[in-house]
């Protein structure tokens, strides 16, 4: 084989992997999550990170649409009745329906930290909310940690987001679900892209 026929072979190649890619964010982009107001679960997970998610939450759980609520990836620093004062929380609200996650650093932490309150409170149902955009990713942490024995009920924030926001979170999504088919479950996301990483980071 020549060297013309292994260029082409090779253009050939990497068009269909760009069509396959191009195709599955299509997918990806066409077939997001939205908001859900009419089912009820056990519980509420906001992961923090995005404006809207814990106005969400609050407006979910003061509907009785689950018993309390959890707030994933919160400074450590702050305390609730901060955060009661920042969103204009109840006292009673937060006392009683609403924990505090601080454990949390990003998607795969969130998920960990989502399952071991699921596991402590015995629910079978969670409500969970964070920004359209990283839905995908947030669900398939959550689903490596709890299994299919819970119901999670994606409840999407719309973000409005750029396309830029959409290509980074498509391929750090594709980078998860591949370094898990693989058998790699703690492959981190590859480092020479950092500054973009972070630009665009959102957990």
């Amino acid at each position: 084989m020549n060297a013309k026929a292994i260029l082409l072979g090779s253009i050939r190649f990497l068009i269909c992997l760009f069509m396959l890619w191009l195709g599955g964010f299509w997918l990806f982009y066409s077939f997001h999550a939205h908001p859900t107001n009419k089912q009820v679960t056990d519980g509420i997970v906001v992961l923090t990170g995005g404006a809207g998610r814990i106005d969400r939450g609050l407006i979910m759980l003061e509907r009785h649409q689950a018993k309390k609520m959890l707030v994933s990836g919160v400074n450590r620093q702050v305390k609730a009745e901060e955060l009661a004062a920042l969103y204009d929380i109840p006292s009673h609200l937060i006392e009683c329906c609403v924990d505090l996650g601080t454990q949390a650093v990003d998607t795969s932490s969130n998920a960990q930290e989502t399952a071991e309150w699921i596991m402590l409170n015995h629910y079978h149902s969670v409500r969970l909310i964070t920004t359209d955009w990283h839905m995908a990713r947030a669900r398939f942490e959550l689903s490596l940690m709890i299994g299919k024995n819970i119901k999670v009920v994606e409840d999407a924030i719309p973000s409005h987001a750029g396309w830029r926001v959409w290509i980074i979170e498509y391929c750090k999504y594709l980078w998860r679900r591949s370094s898990v088919a693989i058998g790699f479950n703690s492959i981190p996301y590859p480092s020479a892209p950092a500054s973009i990483w972070r630009y665009f980071h959102q957990k």
